[in-house]
């Protein structure tokens, strides 16, 4: 059974301004980011049990190439991502979300 996956407004915005800071960083760099993004939702999307859980009920799916994670919650009739995050940061900020 496939589950929809929504992306949460503010995960959405996450990755907005990540994408920004990226390009700011090297032109063309925020797109490689995205599609980085892009792959780890598909890999959710084909396995959501797949990735560990780091809080309870919420998992991280790790960015290839990035230093960011895809934080996730697998509901009974959807798959919410609630953040996706530099996981250098303090989590507390992805923490106060819930989804």
């Amino acid at each position: 059974m496939n589950l929809p996956l929504i992306v949460t407004p503010e995960a959405e915005n996450d990755l907005v301004e990540s994408k920004r800071w990226y390009d700011r960083q090297r032109p063309g760099l925020g797109q490689e980011f995205v599609l980085c993004v892009e792959e780890a939702l598909e890999r959710i999307r084909r396995i959501p049990q797949g990735a560990s859980e780091v809080h309870p009920g919420i998992r991280r799916a790790v960015v290839r190439r990035f230093p960011y994670g895809v934080f996730y919650r697998v509901d009974v009739d959807q798959i919410a991502v609630i953040a996706i995050y530099d996981c250098r940061r303090e989590p507390k900020g992805w923490q106060k979300r819930d989804g």
